[in-house]
């Protein structure tokens, strides 16, 4: 197993432009470098330390997406090949499989989820309301029940501290009813797509996220897609109504965090290690789920 990354700033020679709690962005000049580095956060915390294979797993997942979905959607991908970045990355080996070079997009700071499921924090908007994001929905509905269709359900990025969940009316608002309706209508198409993918092996896709760009006034897909951190994967074997699923992702961790005495109002403690390998585990897991071989 590779050692862990936790930024790639020493290896690459271009200026970082953003870090995110996994992501680097760093500027080509015409291009933007993606570097997926194995931090992990969880409850707002950038958590240590770093889960080895994370970072790759969450790239050639992308990647693996982007290509089956690009006759559908048009994206942002350049290429993923570290050795094409010649003397801008001092130790290609070390970012293999974690880059992605794409194209510089105008983004819409709009976060685009859709939900086939009722789960998460759209069963605790249905259960105070009854309804997510000013859906109405019947009454009666159970936990983890799956949607006669899937529900778009957008929220307003926010840089600092959450997303914010918006009727599709505000969103309709900060970025036209024209563009509103393109978002929904690729969001869904996209879901309902890797949903049947998924089905097909085993995997029940319950809700997942995108974020789109612009350039020349063409919308197209950026970031990631279908990740452990973008969406959330069940195991079929583990559905059921009225329960929390095992979600094929960083459960682990947050079990962990939950089970602990931590405080919650401080970062917690380096977690230990039997917590990251059983991370990296679920990582794995699911890239060979998906993909159907393994990352290595």
């Amino acid at each position: 197993m590779t050692q862990a990354l936790s930024t790639a700033a020493d290896y690459v020679k271009a200026p970082l432009l953003y870090k995110g709690k996994v992501r680097e962005l760093y500027d080509l000049g015409e291009h933007f470098l993606i570097v997926v580095t194995d931090r992990i956060s969880a409850f707002d915390y950038v958590l240590d330390p770093a889960v080895p294979e994370k970072g790759n797993v969450l790239n050639r997942l992308s990647a693996f997406w982007f290509e089956r979905t690009a006759d559908m959607m048009a994206n942002h991908v350049v290429h993923t090949d570290v050795y094409k970045l010649g003397e801008l990355v001092t130790e290609p080996e070390r970012l293999k499989n974690r880059i992605m070079v794409t194209k510089k997009a105008e983004r819409i700071d709009i976060e685009c989820v859709v939900r086939g499921y009722i789960t998460g924090g759209g069963w605790r908007q249905y259960e105070k309301t009854q309804a997510i994001n000013g859906i109405e929905l019947p009454a009666g509905l159970r936990k983890n029940e799956r949607f006669p269709e899937p529900l778009f359900t957008p929220a307003a990025k926010n840089d600092v501290g959450h997303d914010e969940d918006i009727p599709f009316a505000r969103m309709q608002e900060l970025v036209g009813a024209e563009l509103a309706e393109e978002l929904r209508g690729k969001s869904i198409r996209l879901y309902e797509f890797a949903r049947d993918f998924c089905g097909e092996r085993g995997i029940i896709l319950a809700d997942c996220k995108f974020e789109f760009g612009l350039i020349d006034g063409q919308v197209i897909l950026i970031d990631e897609i279908f990740t452990p951190d973008s969406s959330r994967f069940w195991a079929k074997a583990n559905y059921a109504y009225d329960i929390e699923i095992d979600s094929m992702d960083k459960e682990p961790v947050r079990t962990y965090l939950l089970g602990s005495d931590w405080d919650r109002e401080s970062k917690p403690a380096p977690l230990p290690q039997s917590v990251v390998d059983a991370t990296t585990n679920r990582y794995l897991a699911i890239y060979e789920a998906l993909t159907g071989k393994p990352l290595n």
